[in-house]
C-alpha cells in the first residue's frame, strides 16, 4: 500500500488542461472509471493566483464535487523536456493547490492530449471551427482518463505531487503562485 497521500481511495478526482487562453476540466465518477468533461473556463490575465476568476471557479468545482485530487496536465515535448508551456501549468498548478488544499494537486505528463482530443472531435464529425469551444475539455478527459488508467494499473497516483507552504502569503514579497515545489512519488 501507498503512503503519504499516495493510495488510491474512492472519490471524484478533476483534471485540467492549462491554456493560454481557456483552462479545460474534467471530472471522474467517484470509482475512477471514467473520465467525462466538465466545462471550458475562461483564462484570467497575468500571473495564476489563488483568487483569480478561473482558479476560484476551479477550486468551487472541486469542493462541490467533492474531489480528492485534481491532476493538472503538464505539457513536455516529445523529448521529455519541459518548455514555456510547462512552467504556465506548474505555476497555475501552485496557484490551484494554494485555493484547493487540503485537496491534493498533482501534475501529470500530458503530452500529445491535445492532439488525441483533437483527433477524438474529428472522429466524431465535429469540424475544426466547431470543436474549438470543446478541445479544452476533450483534453482534461484525456488527461484524467490516462491518470485513472494508471491509478488501476499501480494503486497509486500518478505524477508529481504539487506541496504549497500554506503559512506562506501568496501574496508576500516573493510568495507568488509559482513558488511552490512537485515531488515525484
Amino acid at each position: 500500500m501507498a503512503d503519504g497521500g499516495d493510495a488510491v481511495v474512492r472519490g471524484v478526482r478533476l483534471a485540467v488542461d492549462v491554456g493560454t487562453v481557456r483552462v479545460g476540466v474534467a471530472s471522474s465518477d467517484p470509482d475512477g472509471l471514467l473520465a467525462t468533461p466538465v466545462e471550458t473556463v475562461a483564462r484570467a490575465s497575468g500571473k495564476p493566483r489563488p483568487g483569480a476568476a478561473d482558479v476560484a471557479r476551479i477550486a468551487h468545482e472541486a469542493r462541490e464535487r467533492g474531489a480528492d485530487v485534481v491532476y493538472v496536465g503538464l505539457p513536455r515535448h516529445l523529448s521529455g523536456a519541459e518548455g514555456s508551456s510547462a512552467g504556465l501549468a506548474r505555476a497555475y498548478a501552485v496557484a490551484l493547490a494554494r485555493a484547493v488544499g487540503p485537496v491534493q494537486v498533482r501534475l501529470v505528463d500530458e503530452r500529445m492530449s491535445t492532439v488525441s482530443a483533437h483527433h477524438a472531435l474529428q472522429a466524431s464529425g465535429r469540424s475544426g471551427r466547431r470543436h474549438r469551444q470543446v478541445v479544452d475539455q476533450a483534453a482534461a478527459v484525456v488527461i484524467l482518463q490516462q491518470a485513472l488508467d494508471a491509478e488501476r494499473s499501480t494503486g497509486r497516483r500518478p505524477g508529481e505531487r504539487v506541496e504549497v507552504d500554506p503559512g506562506r502569503d501568496a501574496a508576500a514579497p516573493g510568495g507568488g503562485a509559482g513558488d511552490g515545489t512537485t515531488t515525484v512519488e
